[in-house]
């Protein structure tokens, strides 16, 4: 396996007086796919807002080297930390591209800029062919489809991916999900992925967390947690 690109000891988190995490510990490899999963309200969600500085927590957080628990969001974002939240968060009113430029903010290569998009075209067609398109007027799959490429334009170190399948239909999760591979297997593109569809989350991922109500309660990598019948059976549904 390879040197984790992030690292996570002893995490808890709190809404407020109520504490939503207990004593995570976790690691994504650099180069690699984690998912977390686990039933609504599992803490899923919750742990990304928490590597994201959204929320008060307690523990370590270590990307790479480099400690960032307690730092502000656009400081973890800024050190190469991208957040992909459920429900897309396009800016509706903008064009496809003007969201991809949006994305790249931070950044000062232009040049290095005007590449990327064209790399995101490659991967994302559909979006090739809106360029021009405000984002409000893009079906669901599409909007996902922006708000992982508007990440994308950071020139992320790690993608935080929460239920990118989330109200998509089945062919364009299957689309999605090959584009997401084709991410990890050209890019080298390291992945936090929660998600509720199980199967194809396993089927992407190198190594597997199962949580319930704030805990980690199993993990292992994704090939043996998905071909446990056991816990396929009380814990993911299918």
């Amino acid at each position: 396996m390879s040197e984790p690109i992030l690292s996570v000891r002893g995490l808890e988190a709190w809404y407020g007086r109520i504490q939503a995490l207990f004593g995570l510990d976790f690691e994504v490899a650099a180069g690699g796919v984690t998912t977390l999963l686990g039933a609504n309200g599992a803490g899923k969600t919750t742990t990304l807002r928490a590597l994201s500085g959204m929320i008060q927590t307690s523990g370590d957080i270590l990307l790479a080297d480099t400690p960032i628990r307690g730092k502000a969001t656009e400081d973890i974002v800024r050190l190469g930390v991208a957040h992909v939240p459920e429900g897309r968060g396009t800016f509706t009113a903008m064009t496809v591209e003007e969201n991809l430029q949006l994305g790249a903010m931070t950044r000062r290569d232009t040049g290095g800029i005007a590449e990327d998009i064209d790399r995101i075209y490659d991967y994302f067609p559909r979006l090739a062919e809106r360029r021009r398109q405000q984002a409000g007027t893009l079906s669901g799959g599409e909007q996902q489809m922006l708000a992982i490429s508007r990440a994308l334009m950071l020139r992320p170190r790690l993608m935080l991916l929460d239920e990118p399948s989330f109200g998509l239909a089945p062919l364009i999760v299957e689309e999605l999900f090959a584009i997401l591979r084709r991410l990890k297997d050209e890019q080298g593109l390291s992945m936090l992925v929660v998600e509720q569809n199980a199967s194809m989350a396993l089927d992407l991922a190198d190594e597997a967390y199962l949580m319930e109500t704030g805990k980690l309660i199993m993990s292992g990598p994704a090939q043996q947690i998905g071909s446990d019948e056991n816990v396929r059976r009380a814990y993911l549904g299918y």
